[in-house]
């Protein structure tokens, strides 16, 4: 049988968009038998996963505005502006608890991107491969560089799978996806620009030169990977959901209300793509 999966880009707090589209997915009991995602993307995917609605409004919308979560005191105090102990700690455990069982038990396959310091290479943490660790997992995914510390996963340091692997289509199709479902956090028209401060980025890694290559290169592998996306979506072997309004909200928006906007806006595209993405999925290639 064919196999359809969902590919989910990062974004930072532009996966408020991402969220809106899976709570819309939930309420309609949409799950395909494999999702992959980076950075922010992966997290909200663990929610939907977990079956628990809701969920990604709430950590994602509803904390924003406390301190602990983004803010200049994170930096003064840790060097990172996204507090990643009380995102990737108390939230999970304590004060949002997320439901390990049910994400452990539900049937679909979750592929976590993350870029290895020392290669400049993508690894992919697997749901259901011996000693996959969730936490650790989306915490290395979802640590930007300059903005938090690279997470040791396997034995190796790793940081943001944005960087070598911004939206993993080719992985799903590697892991054995005929066609998949894309939800993206830029317009279409969006390109990606140079890095403009190459020295800082050399200066900063200096000890992990590959991955100061990868990290430099990133503009030419996102808009690479968006020419193949275009591809793919002409030959109907992607379906591609992004926002279909000009973004107010950026990487580290704090705004609640221009974040509830986004996630409402990420419900109302799904919504009204939904008989076309149907169609699509019945549809011969």
């Amino acid at each position: 049988m064919e196999k359809i999966g969902l590919v989910l880009e990062g974004g930072g707090m532009r996966t408020a968009y991402t969220a809106g589209v899976l709570e819309y997915f939930a309420e309609q009991g949409f799950y395909l038998p494999y999702t992959i995602g980076v950075s922010a993307g992966a997290c909200t995917a663990a929610s939907y996963l977990s079956r628990q609605r809701g969920r990604n409004k709430v950590v994602n919308i509803d904390w924003v505005a406390d301190p602990r979560y983004l803010s200049w005191r994170n930096w003064l105090r840790n060097r990172q502006l996204f507090g990643m102990d009380f995102i990737f700690d108390e939230i999970p455990n304590s004060l949002v608890p997320f439901d390990f069982a049910a994400f452990s038990a539900s049937s679909e396959e979750l592929a976590v991107g993350m870029t290895d310091c020392e290669t400049g290479e993508t690894v992919y943490g697997y749901k259901n491969a011996p000693g996959f660790e969730v936490l650790r997992a989306l915490r290395a995914s979802s640590s930007l560089p300059f903005i938090a510390p690279s997470v040791e996963y396997d034995g190796r340091p790793m940081m943001d799978g944005g960087i070598s692997d911004p939206i993993p289509l080719r992985q799903a199709e590697r892991d054995g996806c005929d066609r998949n479902i894309l939800i993206l956090t830029r317009n279409e028209s969006y390109r990606k620009s140079p890095n403009r401060f190459p020295w800082l980025v050399r200066t900063a890694y200096g000890k992990y030169p590959e991955f100061v290559k990868t990290l430099l290169r990133r503009h030419e592998i996102y808009n690479e990977t968006l020419s193949y996306i275009d591809r793919r979506a002409q030959e109907r072997k992607a379906f591609v959901i992004r926002p279909t309004v000009p973004l107010e909200v950026g990487r580290m928006e704090r705004d609640p209300a221009k974040l509830l906007a986004l996630y409402e806006q990420g419900m109302k595209d799904a919504r009204e793509l939904m008989p076309s993405l149907q169609e699509w999925m019945s549809g011969e290639v």
